[in-house]
C-alpha cells in the first residue's frame, strides 16, 4: 500500500515537473494582428462628449514581449470621423451650425503591460485585461459639404487663417502629436492565436480636428467680383442655414483651451510569435 502512495506521489511531482519545465521552455516573443470597430470624435462640436455618431476605424500592430507582463507596441491606425452642430441638444450650438468629416491616419509606439501572466497554450494564463500608453503622430484633413460639393476646409482658412487682417493666426498643421491610452482584454484561442477587444482614447494636441477653435472672423473673406460670397464665408459661419446669422467679427466659434480627441473600439486577432529554451536541469 506504501508503495503505491509512493508511486502515485512520484507520478504526481513528476507530472508537475514537467509541466513546469514545459512553461519555462516556452517563449512568448511578441504578436502581430488587426483590428476592427468604431470612432467618435470629441471637440467643440461635440462638448458634452456624446457617443452617438460612431464611424468606422481600424488597426493593424506588431508588438515586441519583454516577458510575460510588459511589452511594447508599435500601432498604425485609420478612424473616420464626423460630426455636426445639429447632433447637439445645446441651442446656441444648434444654430451655429457647424459640421465636418476626417479621414484620421495614426501611427503610435505604446508600451502594454498585462495584470495578468500571460502564456498562450497553458489554460491557467491564457487570458489577461491590459493597459498601454503611448506616443504617436496623427495626419487629419476636414471637409464639409455645401451645396452637394466636397470642400476641404484647412486652405479656406475658416477662422482666417492666412489673411493680413489676422496675422497671427496662422495656417494650422494637418500633422499632429497623439497620447493613445487604452484598456483592453485578450484571450488566447489557440497557442498561436488570440482575440482581443480594446478602447483607445487619443488625447491630441490639436484644437483643429474639426476646424473649430477661436472666434469669428467673417471680414477675412471679401465677397467675389460678382458681389456674391465665398465659398469660404459661407462655410466659416452656416448659421445663415437656421436662421440669422450669428457669426459677427469677434465673436467665440470654439474653444480655443481644450485640444480635440478621439476614442476607438476594437475587437480583433492576433497572431503569437513564439520559441522555445531548453529547460533547466532538475535534481531530484
Amino acid at each position: 500500500m506504501r508503495n503505491r502512495i509512493a508511486f502515485v506521489v512520484l507520478l504526481f511531482l513528476s507530472s508537475m515537473t514537467a509541466k513546469s519545465q514545459s512553461m519555462e521552455s516556452y517563449v512568448h516573443q511578441g504578436e502581430y494582428g488587426f483590428a476592427v470597430g468604431l470612432g467618435h470624435y470629441f471637440g467643440d462640436l461635440n462638448t458634452n462628449m456624446q457617443i452617438n455618431r460612431p464611424k468606422f476605424s481600424g488597426s493593424l500592430f506588431f508588438r515586441k514581449q519583454f516577458n510575460n507582463y510588459i511589452g511594447v507596441r508599435i500601432t498604425g491606425g485609420y478612424a473616420f470621423l464626423g460630426y455636426s452642430d445639429t447632433y447637439s441638444s445645446n441651442p446656441t450650438e444648434k444654430q451655429r451650425n457647424l459640421s465636418f468629416n476626417s479621414n484620421v491616419w495614426e501611427l503610435s509606439l505604446s508600451g502594454d503591460f498585462n495584470f495578468f501572466k500571460f502564456i498562450p497554450g497553458f489554460e491557467q494564463y491564457r487570458y489577461t485585461p491590459y493597459i498601454s500608453l503611448g506616443l504617436g503622430v496623427m495626419s487629419f484633413d476636414p471637409y464639409a459639404y455645401l451645396n452637394g460639393e466636397k470642400n476641404l476646409l484647412r486652405p479656406l482658412g475658416t477662422e482666417g487663417q492666412g489673411s493680413s487682417l489676422y496675422p497671427d493666426r496662422i495656417p494650422y498643421s494637418p500633422i499632429a502629436i497623439t497620447i493613445p491610452f487604452g484598456v483592453g482584454v485578450k484571450y488566447a484561442l489557440t497557442d498561436r492565436m488570440n482575440i482581443y477587444g480594446e478602447a483607445v482614447y487619443h488625447f491630441t494636441r490639436t484644437d483643429y480636428l474639426d476646424d473649430v477653435s477661436t472666434t469669428y472672423a467673417p471680414d477675412a473673406f471679401p465677397a467675389l467680383p460678382d458681389g456674391s460670397p465665398s465659398t469660404a464665408f459661407l462655410l466659416q459661419d452656416r448659421s445663415y442655414e437656421t436662421g440669422s446669422s450669428i457669426g459677427i467679427k469677434g465673436r467665440q466659434r470654439g474653444n480655443s483651451l481644450q485640444k480635440d480627441a478621439y476614442l476607438t473600439l476594437q475587437v480583433g486577432l492576433s497572431f503569437n510569435l513564439q520559441s522555445y529554451r531548453c529547460p533547466k536541469a532538475t535534481n531530484y
